[in-house]
């Protein structure tokens, strides 16, 4: 195996981990706690993070960490495991997926930037790859879980615009600025939580080994994994990995949940995984300069919540 595909193997891991949200959500947790689920996810993996790096903002950063970590994890987090809840972990994920479109129409808005045709026909492309795996007939199409999956992405796609626009403090890594945004949104979930939901629910071993698996596994490991493998091969390749997600939680509904799996979402995985293998083949090398909107969509598509590249 060349080294090239090594790393590409291990920057997998990060999006199929993702694409077991779903089924953990469902399956492990405690039902109808979408708000502790989410501040369970974020909060013990800031705190993780931010004890590894030992930094924390300075100056104006304290706020825009605050507005990022709402955009980003305190709303984000929430409305995504509220449509996980409500909705089959497919028809969640498909609602995800247009994530990206709201990213190119965003920063055209606030940024005045063009998007490129490469970028808008990898959106277009992976949405419709993720919606024939996804959208069976009879699905259960729940106007509430929509509704959530929806406003999350567009928060996620806010959170990426604004920090595309804020660049990265001096000296600061990625790690760093997630760590800031998952405790800052954590902490933002923590009190809404209580007075929505009430106390903690009494947690059983199989919902604690739940939680330790989003908080670990799901999101401080895997976004070590996925810096690397943005650092590597750069955020456009990386990102067009993203498509595992979906395709994941598909393939674990099939396998544990006995979900069918058709002709249709066999063509709907082949073209999502064209797209993923297509990007790695063939690269678009970065260049100096601005960001351009395929680069704000790589952020997107990555779901969530690394830090901006920095240009050196």
């Amino acid at each position: 195996m060349s080294r090239k595909a090594a790393v590409v193997a291990l920057t997998a891991l990060a999006p199929i981990s993702w694409g077991s949200t779903y089924v953990v959500t469902t399956e492990f947790l405690p039902p109808d706690r979408p708000l502790f689920t989410g501040l369970m996810r974020a909060l013990p993996a800031g705190l993780l993070l931010l004890a590894v790096t030992r930094k924390l903002p300075r100056g104006a950063w304290w706020w825009k960490a605050a507005v990022l970590g709402g955009l980003n994890i305190g709303a984000f987090f929430p409305l995504l495991f509220l449509a996980a809840y409500r909705l089959p972990g497919g028809v969640a994920a498909v609602v995800a997926s247009v994530g990206p479109l709201f990213v190119v129409g965003l920063a055209a808005l606030l940024l005045g930037d063009r998007p490129t045709v490469r970028s808008l026909l990898t959106a277009v492309a992976a949405a419709f790859g993720v919606s024939l795996v996804v959208l069976k007939a009879g699905a259960a199409l729940d106007l509430v879980g929509v509704a959530a999956g929806l406003l999350s992405a567009l928060s996620m796609s806010a959170g990426v615009v604004l920090t595309k626009r804020w660049g990265r403090p001096e000296g600061i890594g990625a790690l760093a600025l997630t760590g800031w945004q998952l405790t800052a949104g954590g902490l933002m979930i923590l009190p809404i939580a209580l007075l929505i939901e009430g106390a903690p629910p009494a947690l059983t071993g199989t919902n604690l080994g739940g939680y330790v698996y989003l908080a670990l596994g799901n999101t401080a490991i895997s976004y070590v994994l996925w810096f690397r493998g943005i650092e590597r091969l750069g955020a456009s390749s990386a990102t067009l990995l993203g498509p595992l997600s979906p395709i994941t939680a598909a393939v674990i509904g099939w396998a544990a949940l006995g979900q069918a799996l058709g002709p249709v979402q066999l063509l709907g995985m082949v073209i999502a995984f064209s797209a993923t293998v297509t990007g790695q083949l063939s690269p678009r090398t970065p260049k100096r300069g601005p960001f351009s909107s395929a680069e704000i969509i790589s952020e997107k598509l990555s779901m969530d919540l690394d830090g901006p590249r920095v240009r050196r």
